[in-house]
């Protein structure tokens, strides 16, 4: 499958750049012990860390933060999937076991910092663009809200937006049933090239440690 990113985003974020893995024959079920017990350590130690300091002065929310205002979205209004992670640490509503797929992708992300999207390839259609969102475009997100896209990074397949690092769509969750999937990590554009490799490898390797199957990644710059 083709991932590319719009001339116009690229223009508007240098450096901008996705991790994108591929996952074939997975099988997502109940999280083991070993990830509910990391991440729920994490979280506490994130805690913790907040008692010290602010989640908009962690460098990857904060560049995340800048990404927005560039593209015209307030990011007090607006916050990154990451961010709004932290800021449920922060206030101790910790995260609870969902599957053993939005568990990991959610250590990642607040491992990382970054917003990180996976979704079940069955529900998705042709070649993904990363792109800026027009006036008038909507979907429903996993909020349960119709969600404004304009102005919003969102990625989309030829039937239309279906993600984006501030919400997912509710059109292609992954869910137990998934057996092929694609992960969206939104890196920072300041994050080098090989050091976004080693991170993206990184969760390639725990995913398939704990769902099976087989997985590639590409750098998509």
């Amino acid at each position: 499958m083709d991932i590319s990113i719009t001339k116009e985003l690229a223009s508007l974020i240098p450096g901008f750049k996705i991790g994108a893995i591929f996952y074939n024959n997975i099988e997502v079920g109940e999280s083991p012990q070993m990830v509910k017990g990391r991440l729920q350590l994490f979280q506490e130690s994130i805690y913790f860390d907040l008692l010290e300091k602010k989640v908009q002065d962690i460098p990857s929310i904060q560049e995340w933060r800048q990404i927005f205002k560039s593209i015209g979205k307030d990011p007090n209004r607006y916050r990154h999937s990451a961010e709004a992670l932290y800021r449920r640490v922060h206030k101790q509503n910790y995260l609870q076991p969902i599957n053993s797929s939005i568990d990991l992708n959610n250590f990642f992300s607040l491992q990382y910092g970054v917003p990180i999207g996976v979704y079940d390839l069955a529900k998705l259609n042709g070649a993904i663009t990363i792109r800026l969102g027009k006036e008038g475009e909507q979907y429903t997100g996993l909020n349960g809200r119709a969600n404004s896209l304009e102005n919003l990074i969102i990625s989309e397949d030829v039937s239309g937006p279906f993600g984006s690092p501030f919400v997912d769509s509710d059109r292609a969750p992954v869910t137990t049933d998934t057996k092929d999937a694609v992960q969206l990590v939104y890196l920072q554009a300041s994050t080098q090239k090989e050091t976004a490799e080693r991170m993206v490898a990184s969760l390639m390797d725990m995913f398939v440690q704990i769902h099976g199957g087989q997985a590639q990644f590409t750098i998509v710059e």
